[in-house]
C-alpha cells in the first residue's frame, strides 16, 4: 500500500511539473522539497505519509504562487501600472509594478507578501 501511495504521489507531482513552464516547476520542486521534509515532521505515526502528503501540497502551493507572480509580472507590464493578487483568507499577496524600461522590454519588481509582511522580491524582464 505504501508503495502505491508513493508511486501515486510522484506521478501527480511530476505530471504538475512537466505541465507547467520552467518557473512553475522551480516553484513546485521547492514547495515540494519544503513540504515534504514538513509533512514527515508533523506526521509522527507515519513519516512516508507525511512526507507525500505534505510534498504534494507543496508542490501545488509552489508552482501556483510561481505562475500568480509571472501572470501579475505580464500584466504589469503590458498594462504599465501596478497589479496586486491577494489570496481569498488575504493572507499571501503578491504586488507588481513597472519600474523601467529596457528597450521594448520593461523591468517589474515583484514582490511576494505573507500575512502583511514582506518576504521575497525579485525584478524581472518581461518582452512582449
Amino acid at each position: 500500500m505504501r508503495k502505491v501511495a508513493i508511486l501515486l504521489a510522484f506521478a501527480v507531482f511530476s505530471a504538475g511539473v512537466i505541465s507547467c513552464g520552467q518557473a512553475s516547476s522551480q516553484g513546485a520542486a521547492v514547495g515540494g522539497a519544503v513540504g515534504a521534509a514538513a509533512g514527515a515532521l508533523l506526521d509522527k505515526e507515519n513519516r512516508w505519509r507525511g512526507a507525500v502528503v505534505g510534498g504534494a501540497l507543496g508542490a501545488v502551493l509552489g508552482g501556483t504562487v510561481t505562475e500568480i507572480a509571472q501572470r501579475a509580472a505580464r500584466e504589469a507590464a503590458m498594462a504599465n501600472k501596478p497589479v496586486e493578487y491577494r489570496s481569498e483568507d488575504g493572507r499571501q499577496r503578491v504586488y507588481a509594478e513597472p519600474v523601467a524600461s529596457r528597450g521594448n522590454c520593461r523591468i517589474v519588481k515583484t514582490t511576494y507578501y505573507q500575512d502583511g509582511k514582506p518576504v521575497r522580491t525579485e525584478e524581472r524582464e518581461v518582452c512582449p
